[in-house]
């Protein structure tokens, strides 16, 4: 079993994802956590808990780590030290530690920051760029607007899709899980939304072509 450290654990995408690990029969997920009191959700479900605050330091919480999945984010309060340096902190205790797959959860609109959201675009394209000279082994997915509802299992994807939409956290948290696979969308970033295709085969597909 490959252990995956979960950054954003205790989040809504987050504790989906450590579900999806939790649940599959090649991962063990270790959750992320900023506070000490939130490691009793994930130990009463005996999943792994790590503690690290992403604005401070993380250098402690990929010993003994395979993959990270990196789903955290400020919800706009703080996208400079969480969403961008938080993210390359995190990317270089996965340097230190030989990690060997990062996958980070972008945003669409990360390759052309603008409009309202510009700032929070922003770091996560430097964020991802900073991933991509790393020189870790890395996927970046970059979904469309998030939303609550059940997941459907089936995606769109792409390098770039040129166009807006939406796409549920579950099927964002399964293709994050996916990704993690070593030669899947291997130092590629794509575009996720609501589509035709299972995601599984989506993914593979992708991996032929990039």
């Amino acid at each position: 079993m490959e252990k995956v450290l979960v950054a954003g654990a205790t989040g809504t995408t987050g504790k989906k994802i450590v579900q999806l690990l939790k649940d599959s029969e090649a991962y063990q997920p270790v959750a992320m956590v900023r506070k000490e009191d939130q490691k009793s959700q994930f130990e009463k479900d005996n999943i792994e808990t790590v503690l690290g605050d992403l604005a401070k330091d993380v250098s402690n919480t990929t010993k003994g780590i395979h993959k990270v999945i990196f789903a955290a984010g400020s919800g706009g309060k703080d996208v400079y030290n969480v969403d961008q340096e938080g993210a390359k902190r995190l990317i270089d205790a996965s340097k230190k530690e030989r990690v060997e797959k990062f996958v980070m959860l972008s945003s669409m609109g990360a390759d052309n920051p603008q409009g309202e959201l510009q700032e929070y675009l922003q770091a996560k394209q430097n964020a991802d760029q900073y991933l991509d000279i790393s020189g870790l082994t890395f996927s970046i997915v970059r979904p469309g607007a998030l939303t609550n509802n059940e997941g459907l299992g089936k995606i769109k994807l792409e390098h770039k899709l040129n166009e807006q939409g939406e796409i549920p956290r579950w099927d964002v948290a399964r293709t994050l899980v996916k990704s993690l696979e070593t030669d899947v969308a291997k130092n590629q970033a794509f575009e996720i939304l609501t589509g035709e295709t299972q995601i599984e085969e989506a993914v593979q597909e992708f991996q032929v072509l990039s």
